[in-house]
């Protein structure tokens, strides 16, 4: 069933959806595609998003995994509805580094007031660098 959230992630994965400016000033992306209950992205860091040895900062990291799990939530989330990321963690796994990473978020279960969702960084080599996981708490419009 097509909603305001799929209809969001169809602009996004076309390119012509017009991402907000904090999306904009953290140079976080897009998405790359979806499916129900799924999500997938390459993301480049540039340089000046780095630490001084060429790793990645692990705020940034909890930043994209953010935006991932919301991404993956709008998969599944009703018509009249809307969320707010409740909780977040993060769990780092190996170092990343100054290069792509493949990021994919799930949808693991769903209420009538809780999307969860999980979320993996790999390297482009398959390697694994961290993992992520929130709850999504639904809110009809105009509550």
């Amino acid at each position: 069933m097509e909603t305001w959230a799929t209809q969001r992630l169809d602009a996004l994965v076309a390119g012509t959806a017009q991402l907000p400016p904090v999306i904009q000033t953290l140079q976080l992306g897009s998405l790359d595609e979806w499916t129900p209950g799924l999500v997938r992205k390459t993301w480049v860091p540039t340089a000046d998003l780095l630490n001084v040895d060429g790793t990645m900062f692990g705020g940034y990291i909890a930043a994209l995994a953010d935006q991932i799990l919301a991404f993956a939530a709008m998969t599944s989330v009703p018509e009249n509805m809307f969320f707010r990321t409740a909780n977040l963690l993060v769990t780092f796994i190996r170092v990343a580094k100054a290069e792509p990473a493949i990021i994919e978020g799930r949808v693991i279960s769903q209420t009538r007031h809780v999307i969860t969702t999980s979320a993996e960084f790999r390297r482009e080599d398959g390697e694994l660098f961290a993992t992520a996981s929130a709850q999504q708490f639904l809110q009809k419009f105009g509550e």
